[in-house]
């Protein structure tokens, strides 16, 4: 899938979960959000960009892929 459609897809999610008052709630949806609906080779390019440098991703999208990466790492 192209990059850029998924960074803006990242940051259309981050941009819904970013209302949430707690910081930590809506990074959390969005993790929960992007595991669920995402297939795992989008899961897997994103987070390869964010390796990359991230170019484009929102703060609430970076915070969720860094969590989803490390969430996939302890497991």
């Amino acid at each position: 899938m192209d990059i850029d459609h998924l960074v803006q897809m990242a940051n259309d999610i981050g941009n819904y979960f970013s209302s949430d008052p707690d910081r930590a709630n809506g990074v959390a949806g969005m993790v929960d959000h992007i595991r669920r609906f995402w297939e795992p080779r989008m899961r897997k390019q994103i987070a390869a960009h964010l390796d990359a440098g991230g170019e484009g991703l929102s703060e609430i999208a970076r915070a969720a892929i860094v969590q989803l990466a490390a969430q996939r790492s302890a497991a």
